[in-house]
């Protein structure tokens, strides 16, 4: 009866049988610890930050912003709510925008969904945003909500923002994007808004996903926005026209003294973390509004004030009273020259907060008093792992560090660490400004899970992750479970505080590096050649890196092939005597006679256990060291392909792996930059490749335009793949006018339509058919010019579902004795996935002649 009295509540706390009270318990713990656990580098605030730090404390509201992907976050908003406000702010991502393009390497999909969390949780270290996610999988541009939430599981991603909402507990809910004009924005973008609609009114009704409510309660938020602008209205000149009479007006362009910033520059700073979708952004300064619609909710009599009605101090609660009127007590005599003199009031209010009623209030303001304590006393508490990477069962050094910059008396009572619970340094004294280090010996459980991102640990579908752990549900980042916590006693009271064991080392030009410690196989292994191609009968070499996670690593690798493969030798043995040292077998692995696509993998075995795992480290200087196992598995098509002996030479763009396709083809490929070109060097080259969106990112190519056309005028071949059409470094990209717009396919599979069925690219070397255009990923180009000069000929038409005929796919022009190739086919994507008619197209292009 309890049980069902509980779920029936809606914004109070009743307490309810223990089991679920202790399942509730953690979750709000780790939902608030989560945030925490982003940080590698410790934070280490000024007296400023931690004033600042007071107020949100004495601030009791809570904002969540809803959006579809990665960058969509209006982050002068996020971090005007957090900072000036003083709101708990969250943003919720539908997905990690695996989608996209990657305009800073070749990393795409999960990988580049990676990238793109890890941005997203360094912006909102920035801004004072917290970051959460759903199950929704970023599949790739959709014209309309209709598709996206029919390739999505629309039930479990609404489960999902419900989850949110019932976790989070918003007061206000602010969306990025309308729910009331599908189809003039990317279908994501819409679909968030209608799931947030929807979540709003479902999130308090118990009898709406309640298998959430052994976990949380139900929640119904206050009201809900939309964040319009001028650009939902066509032009800034009709937004000015438009009623605002519904719309509150908030002056976001503030100056914040605490971090000598105006908002606008935070937001900027937090913007420019998207680097994988440049979007780097230049700060301002002055005055400037944003605008959002109230939609649904409690209507705010004072339309500009987002929490009008809704108590926000600590009189919220009915047992706070006695918390703020210590807490502001704090706030009005702290004193930036002494933050050590807050810390006994501290205490007191940290020991009243523990006995809130309310777990969920309890648990969010215990862990930001928790920080504000160890940033008033000065505490700096650490766990140093004396390695990167360690394997399960295995032994590591960790050297703790602690210190007291007050005056407070502070004592270590214990240190536990995690996993297998081991207590040590008990009972130490911190006396003020005495640092005080230990070492102890870690040993790792034999079953400890490898590191990796959560999500991905399980297969998914193409528009949903798979994850079953409720619990586990919109957190952002990798769990890591070495951790080592400090039972610290100030002034008398026991305090906890958690750390995260992490690597550093001293660089000699960066200094002090931060590294996440990793839990990482015995052995891994990767197959050099992603996609192996074999065009005639013969076989080929494929080769496996074998790395050693370990010491003292030997063992056997063999490949797993289909029926109508063979490899051989069938094992390989190998041994190796150093942890990160790599070996490279060389297997011989004959296709069969037929045309035949097949997926080989590798198998490693040490100790009668088989290894399957490809490690894949992603580095980039903006964001942690991220780790990522997948199968270690390549594609080998045995291809009915005819190519030529063309050289290429390459210009590399934002970044994708086609040279190395290419090489598979048979071709002798040069990547270059255009400061290298000169008309000695494009001489000994048949055929000159871009990169993608190599005429938006590489300047240069403006300066080497005219070589790169003479060398098609001399009889020559360049193809130029896809651009965007913002930002071009030239608008002479072809020998002759064309015009890029937003025109996609993006329905993989839509119907490729002849126009020239005659023409060369469809026939030379290879007869190009409807079936080479079956199998593709995705999407089938982006980009597409829509207006062209008659020296162009398209080749091929396709168009999504409902649409006009997109004709600008392949765009071939004669230019002198050579030709030119614009094409916005996403060769990019399609080539790394083996797609076999996508080699047999582009070997016709590399073919190409006047």
């Amino acid at each position: 009866m309890k049980k069902k009295k509980l779920r029936q509540q809606k914004t109070v706390f009743l307490e309810a049988s223990k089991p679920i009270l202790m399942r509730r318990f953690f979750f709000f713990f780790s939902f608030t610890l989560c945030i925490s656990s982003w940080s590698q580098r410790p934070n280490k605030p000024n007296a400023s930050e931690i004033y600042h730090q007071i107020e949100k404390l004495n601030f009791l509201g809570n904002v969540l912003y809803i959006a579809a992907h990665p960058d969509d976050e209006n982050t002068r908003l996020i971090a005007y709510l957090s900072n000036e406000l003083h709101a708990r702010t969250g943003y919720l991502s539908l997905t990690r925008g695996d989608g996209g393009q990657n305009l800073i390497g070749p990393e795409l999909r999960e990988l580049l969904g990676i990238i793109r969390t890890q941005e997203l949780i360094e912006a909102r270290k920035i801004d004072g945003g917290e970051q959460f996610f759903t199950r929704a999988n970023d599949f790739g541009f959709s014209k309309n909500p209709t598709e996206t939430l029919q390739i999505w599981d629309k039930n479990l991603v609404l489960s999902d923002v419900v989850w949110a909402i019932r976790a989070f507990r918003p007061d206000v809910i602010i969306n990025r994007f309308d729910h009331r004009s599908p189809g003039t924005t990317h279908g994501h973008h819409t679909a968030s808004a209608l799931l947030s609609m929807e979540a709003f009114d479902l999130a308090n009704q118990p009898n709406q996903f309640s298998n959430q409510l052994d976990y949380v309660q139900t929640w119904q938020p206050h009201r809900i926005y939309f964040n319009t602008s001028w650009w939902f209205y066509g032009s800034k000149e009709k937004f000015e026209k438009a009623d605002k009479s519904n719309q509150a007006q908030l002056q976001i362009g503030v100056f914040y003294p605490f971090a000598g910033k105006s908002n606008q520059e935070i937001a900027a700073l937090s913007r420019s973390c998207h680097q994988s979708q440049g979007f780097g952004n230049t700060g301002s300064r002055g005055e400037e509004f944003e605008y959002l619609e109230f939609l649904k909710g409690s209507p705010p009599i004072e339309k500009n004030n987002l929490f009008d009605g809704i108590d926000t101090t600590w009189n919220r609660l009915t047992d706070g009273k006695a918390v703020g009127e210590l807490l502001s007590k704090v706030q009005k005599e702290y004193n930036p020259n002494n933050p050590g003199a807050s810390v006994p009031d501290l205490v007191k209010a940290y020991l009243l907060i523990q006995q809130l009623q309310d777990p969920f209030w309890r648990n969010q303001k215990s862990e930001e008093i928790k920080a504000i304590i160890s940033a008033c006393a000065g505490l700096y508490l650490e766990a140093v792992a004396d390695v990167q990477e360690v394997t399960p069962g295995n032994t590591l050094k960790v050297k703790l560090e602690a210190i007291n910059r007050s005056s407070n008396a502070i004592t270590i009572n214990r240190v536990e660490s995690a996993p297998k619970t081991k207590a040590i340094w008990e009972n130490q004294n911190l006396a003020f400004n005495k640092s005080c280090t230990t070492s102890f010996q870690l040993t790792l459980p034999s079953t400890l899970a490898y590191t990796s991102p959560y999500y991905l640990k399980e297969a998914g579908t193409i528009g949903m992750y798979s994850i079953n752990n409720q619990e586990l549900i919109g957190k952002p980042d990798v769990l890591r479970p070495t951790q080592v916590t400090f039972y610290l006693r100030i002034l008398g009271v026991e305090i906890q505080f958690t750390r995260t064991i992490i690597y550093k080392y001293n660089d000699d030009v960066k200094g002090e590096v931060y590294q996440p410690l990793d839990i990482v196989p015995i052995v891994t292994s990767t197959i050099k050649e992603k996609v192996a191609i074999f065009p005639k009968n013969r076989s080929r070499e494929i080769h496996v890196i074998v790395k050693s996670g370990k010491d003292n690593v030997s063992g056997a690798v063999s490949l797993s092939v289909p029926e109508g493969w063979k490899a051989s030798p069938e094992r390989v043995p190998f041994s190796m005597q150093h942890k990160g040292e790599t070996t490279t077998i060389e297997f011989v692995l004959a296709p069969p006679k037929e045309a035949s696509e097949a997926v080989i993998q590798s198998l490693v075995t040490v100790d009668e256990k088989v290894y399957s795992h490809d490690k894949i480290d992603i580095i980039y200087p903006h964001i942690y060291k991220q780790m990522v196992l997948k199968p270690a598995s390549a594609k080998a098509i045995k291809l009915d392909i005819k190519t030529n002996a063309a050289k290429i030479i390459y210009i590399m763009g934002a970044g994708d792996e086609v040279p190395e396709s290419l090489t598979q083809m048979g071709y002798e490929v040069l990547i270059t930059k255009p400061d290298a070109i000169t008309p000695e060097l494009l001489a000994t080259a048949d055929v000159v490749m871009t990169g993608i969106r190599a005429y938006n990112v590489v300047s240069q190519l403006a300066f080497k335009q005219k070589l790169l056309l003479d060398f098609v005028k001399n009889g020559k071949t360049m193809i130029v793949q896809y651009n965007t059409l913002d930002d071009l470094v030239t608008q002479d990209i072809a020998p002759y006018p064309i015009k890029i717009s937003r025109d996609r396919v993006t329905e993989e599979n839509a119907e490729v339509r002849f126009l020239e069925p005659n023409h060369p690219i469809l026939n030379t070397p290879n007869k190009i058919t409807e079936a080479d255009f079956k199998g593709w990923k995705q999407e089938q180009g982006l980009y597409y010019p829509n207006e062209w000069d008659a020296q162009f000929t398209a080749v091929i038409s396709s168009n999504d579902q409902g649409e006009s005929p997109k004709d600008g796919a392949i765009l071939v022009a004669p230019y002198g004795k050579g030709t030119y190739i614009y094409t916005g086919l996403s060769f990019f994507r399609e080539l790394p996935e083996g797609v076999p008619g996508a080699y047999r197209l582009l070997a016709n292009l590399i073919s190409a002649k006047n």
